[in-house]
């Protein structure tokens, strides 16, 4: 019996086992800032009921299709809570924030100077073409002309980035 290869497979399964997140030392070395555990999803019941909450039209909107329609958005932004900053800033709490609002994301001096706090209204008028809604922003993105696709996006982003209704 050769134990060459059974040796190696037990030592890259201790090193794998070593290496894995449950086994992570960083925290205990304190090196490094401990991760929260991700907070579990909303499901699709959940979604709903939240969308529910919405004043109209909003309170009506395809989620799917607003899924679908950020699917445009997400090459610049992302949405998770403390999720990176890319080309774009990340959107998650968005809607109540002030203009240029997210502390560690270099905003255009247009949207430095707007004044104005993120509000469905707001969106929507930014996603039908931010560069006629804001001259000056650096957003290169060329707009979604149709109404219902806008409200989808909003509603999308309003259940996704945790806005409550008021």
């Amino acid at each position: 019996m050769r134990l060459g290869p059974i040796l190696a497979a037990t030592a890259l399964a201790a090193l794998a086992a070593a290496c894995s997140p449950s086994q992570d030392k960083s925290a205990d070395a304190g090196s490094a800032t401990p991760t929260a555990p991700a907070a579990p999803e909303a499901s699709d019941a959940e979604k709903q009921a939240i969308l529910a909450s919405y004043p109209a039209p909003y309170n009506a909107a395809d989620l799917a299709n607003g899924k679908s329609k950020f699917a445009l958005c997400q090459s610049c932004h992302t949405i998770t809570p403390g999720g990176a900053n890319m080309t774009g800033p990340n959107l998650h709490g968005v809607f109540g924030k002030k203009s240029a609002g997210h502390p560690d994301y270099k905003y255009s001096d247009a949207l430095k100077n707007a004044g104005f706090t993120w509000d469905a209204d707001h969106l929507n008028q930014w996603l039908e073409k931010p560069q006629t809604f804001l001259p000056g922003t650096k957003m290169t993105f060329a707009g979604l002309k149709d109404a219902k696709d806008r409200t989808d996006l909003i509603a999308y982003l309003m259940v996704e980035t945790g806005h409550k209704a008021q």
